[in-house]
């Protein structure tokens, strides 16, 4: 539909107004809250994680993009249906680890997740072990996503993963973990699912670990 390629458009050069006026046109259409995200603000983002991927775009236009879809995102997500709410690909729990308090990455991912359809839960920084445990119980979280920006706070994501176990959650929850310093090595010692490097890396791997496409 012509309002969607629209707004989509509108996203990519990060015009928040244009955005929401094109939300609201599209609901007085008829078109349903889970298409316009479907249809509309989810292709408009993949634009952009393809060309951040490329080094096309950078973190500035990647937030700026972020803002128009939430100016759509604002509008629809409370009208969504229970059964729209369930279309989406999966829940992340997502938060910078006890003991770091940067967020600009973690923030970028969060986004990025939100913007390919997934439900994201922000814990913020500074989270402890406990926190994620609860976050999962409470959301029926699909993935955990771990931020660290500091060789020092590290470890406390393979606390987390053990916290995860210890309460009986492993088996159903995927952990992915990224940050300045943290490698794919990294993550492989400390049982993690999957490693992700940036942002849009983070949206395929998200995908992959519960195998979509």
């Amino acid at each position: 539909m012509m309002v969607l390629q629209e707004m989509a458009d509108a996203l990519v050069v990060g015009n928040a107004n244009r955005v929401k006026e094109l939300t609201e046109k599209a609901l007085a259409e008829g078109i349903t809250p889970g298409n316009i995200i479907k249809e509309g603000l989810i292709p408009g983002m993949a634009v952009i994680g393809e060309r951040f991927k490329k080094n096309e775009i950078y973190v500035p236009e990647v937030l700026i993009a972020a803002r128009a879809m939430q100016a759509g995102l604002s509008i629809v997500k409370p009208l969504l249906s229970e059964a729209e709410a369930a279309a989406r690909l999966g829940t992340v729990c997502i938060g910078t680890v006890r003991g770091d308090l940067h967020d600009i990455g973690k923030n970028l991912v969060a986004m990025m997740l939100e913007g390919a359809g997934f439900e994201v839960i922000d814990l913020g920084v500074d989270v402890p072990p406990e926190k994620f445990v609860e976050a999962v119980r409470e959301h029926e979280a699909t993935h955990v996503a771990l931020s660290a920006l500091l060789t020092t706070t590290m470890i406390t994501m393979k606390e987390t993963i053990e916290a995860l176990s210890n309460a009986g959650l492993r088996g159903s929850v995927k952990v992915m973990v990224g940050g300045a310093p943290v490698t794919q090595s990294f993550a492989d010692d400390i049982g993690a699912d999957g490693y992700a490097p940036d942002s849009s890396t983070a949206v395929d791997v998200a995908k992959q670990l519960i195998g979509v496409a």
